[in-house]
């Protein structure tokens, strides 16, 4: 379907877009150690405005080195050696006639010590942000007329640079929010106290841009609509706070809402619909005259075409929706939706992020690498030659498109009768939908490069040669593991639950794992039965997002279920089974009608052999036959290993 709202020219103050398309702030962390926007960060944003974004505002950048920084290879506005660097990041964006404005930032108390060299953190107040568990100490009246003069030095830094213009993080209780919030801001001199001192910060950090700037520099304003804390900004004072700021004279607001200690508020994972929000950015534009910016969870076009005809907002933020897909504007452009790799909120973009990694995204495997990664860089030398893919779940189907575009004939062996593997069995359990769609796209890639798919065809050695094949890339998947342990036999395993070809008896369940997995067929079982969850480490989740862990956690106890960590399986019985404590070796039964497996998988190399013998070194394992892991494994694997492949 034509989107004519979403690709309609917009304006920002006297800034002409071309679409309605924003890639809002998000760290990334692809700076360079000097804080310079370099060729891994220009290409990065290159990528999102050939892809048909309007309108890109940078990751939050710094502007104090001292007390301000965010991640550690952050963009920087601190000093005028940025301006080179920052010139071409510009130009490299506006090549494709799109807009580029600088985040301007500091966390506040909402940065540890360890990334300010081990100084305390600084606020408005000394409230502690409990995710961080650092108190901080308040800035000094004469510190925070200090930090204005910072915040206006990084805006002349990035007019200076051409940049287009600049937006004020005021929002998520970073420290301009940790002003504006009665939640985090209880001074008592000029900068608190009243609405007026609340917003007297910010105020002179605007007034400060327009004085040195010009009042047609745009400057745009990102706050929160509500703070989701019982003491913090609420929907009406949003609507206060964005009256004033329209009052200033800025030329935009941003309407976001939460922080870190609201939970996931701030960031969605996969169990928030889409537009859950959408009120705040529509009562706030009902409110004032200038355009709003809203993020909303979009993941589709249609949707975002939705929230700009119902007047909630006149731009739309598609945020995580350009990490998993830079071409997201485009391809809805080109009617393209299904091609559309979307977002799933698996929220492995900031589990990566808080380790101190660049961005990665589960489903784009070229994210944070674009200048190494990126298609432009695949040597197209296939040249016809046929390559066999053994397997079509994500990492077969990844490794088949990323060869096809090489220019190599593609040749896709299923066992069953369905693509997808067992992700089809992953986007089973409650707000895992989303995987389908995955699923859905990765088929029309296929579709689209011209792989050949064989479903329901097991393939060995024999039907491999009967394709021609010079190599073969073995995506077989996993098996799930087994243990050999008294009574085993009783058990299901979580596959064979998902699939719907196991039965599960009576009121008690427990589900042996505490993954990923496990947790959410936990979560999927919780509301028929009483499931206890049984992890022989002390946490569960592995390496889920603490949001997303904390989420199925609390979805499986409310039904009266229970996690038991630190616990061993020593043997399944009809009616319960035997745990042993890690630490103490105490013997403990838990009633358990049903038992149910779910300790990860092991490769599966059923054809390995006599392939490994008839093709030696053309003979390249991806995915859970290479190493067990998550999806984002499987398709870095897959991709990484089909776009080196020499023949």
């Amino acid at each position: 379907m034509p989107y004519t709202k979403l690709f309609e020219p917009g304006k920002i103050g006297n800034l002409e877009l071309k679409n309605r398309i924003v890639m809002p702030a998000m760290g990334c962390s692809l700076a360079e150690v000097s804080g310079e926007a370099g060729q891994r960060m220009i290409k990065y944003y290159a990528d999102r405005a050939k892809g048909g974004a309007g309108l890109i505002i940078t990751e939050i950048t710094r502007v104090d080195d001292e007390t301000g920084v965010g991640t550690p290879n952050q963009l920087s506005v601190t000093n005028t050696h940025m301006i080179a660097q920052l010139s071409r990041l510009a130009e490299a964006v506006h090549a494709y006639d799109t807009k580029i404005f600088v985040q301007l930032h500091h966390p506040g108390n909402q940065t540890p010590s360890r990334l300010i060299g081990g100084k305390q953190p600084v606020s408005a107040s000394d409230v502690t942000c409990k995710v961080i568990g650092e108190q901080p100490r308040p800035l000094t009246t004469e510190e925070v007329e200090g930090m204005v003069k910072k915040f206006v030095t990084g805006a002349v830094i990035a007019q200076k640079a051409g940049i287009d213009g600049v937006e004020i993080h005021a929002a998520h209780g970073y420290l301009v929010s940790q002003f504006l919030s009665p939640h985090t801001n209880k001074r008592e001199d000029k900068y608190g106290g009243s609405f007026e001192g609340r917003m007297r910060f910010v105020t002179e950090i605007i007034k400060g841009i327009q004085m040195y700037c010009g009042p047609r520099f745009p400057i745009s304003v990102r706050m929160n609509g509500n703070d989701y804390l019982p003491d913090g900004i609420d929907d009406e004072e949003g609507i206060r706070i964005a009256k004033y700021l329209e009052a200033l004279g800025v030329q935009c607001i941003n309407v976001s809402c939460g922080m870190y200690d609201s939970g996931s508020t701030i960031i969605e994972p996969s169990y928030y619909a889409e537009g859950w929000k959408k009120h705040l950015g529509g009562n706030i534009r009902k409110a004032i005259n200038i355009p709003v910016i809203a993020v909303d969870n979009i993941k589709h076009p249609s949707f975002a075409e939705q929230m700009l005809e119902e007047g909630n907002c006149d731009f739309v933020g598609i945020a995580r929706g350009h990490l998993a897909d830079p071409n997201w504007g485009a391809k809805a452009k080109a009617g393209e939706d299904k091609l559309i790799r979307k977002c799933l909120g698996c929220m492995e973009c900031f589990r990566i992020l808080n380790d101190g990694l660049p961005l990665g995204c589960t489903l784009n495997p070229v994210l944070g690498r674009e200048f190494e990664w990126g298609d432009e860089k695949l040597v197209k030398n296939g040249e016809g030659r046929t390559v066999a893919v053994i397997g079509g779940g994500p990492a077969g189907m990844q490794a088949s498109v990323t060869l096809a575009k090489r220019g190599f004939k593609v040749v896709l062996f299923e066992a069953s009768g369905k693509l997808g593997g067992t992700v089809n069995l992953a986007a089973v359990p409650p707000f895992k939908g989303m995987l389908n769609e995955f699923i859905e796209t990765q088929e029309e890639e296929l579709k689209k490069y011209g792989v050949e798919v064989k479903l329901n065809t097991k393939a060995g050695l024999q039907e491999v040669k009967e394709t021609g094949a010079e190599a073969v890339f073995l995506a077989a998947g996993g098996r799930p593991i087994v243990p050999n342990l008294p009574g085993i036999e009783k058990a299901l395993t979580a596959e064979d639950v998902l699939a719907g070809t196991a039965e599960v008896k009576g009121e008690n369940v427990v589900v042996i794992g505490g993954g990923v997995t496990g947790l959410e067929t936990a979560e999927y079982l919780a509301k028929d039965h009483k499931v206890t969850v049984v992890e022989m480490m002390d946490k569960v989740g592995g390496n889920l997002y603490p949001s997303v862990t904390m989420h199925l956690v609390q979805e499986i106890m409310k039904t009266g279920g229970m996690i038991a960590k630190g616990k061993a399986l020593t043997e399944v019985k009809d009616q319960e089974v035997t745990v042993k404590d890690m630490k103490t070796n105490e013997v403990a039964n838990i009633p358990a009608e049903t038992t149910v497996l779910a300790m990860g998988v092991r490769a599966d190399r059923e054809a390995y052999a006599e392939l490994k013998e008839a093709y030696g070194d053309h003979l390249i394992l991806v995915g859970d036959a290479n190493k067990p892991g998550q999806i984002y494994d499987a398709l870095h694997s897959a991709h990484d290993r089909a776009f080196v492949y020499c023949a």
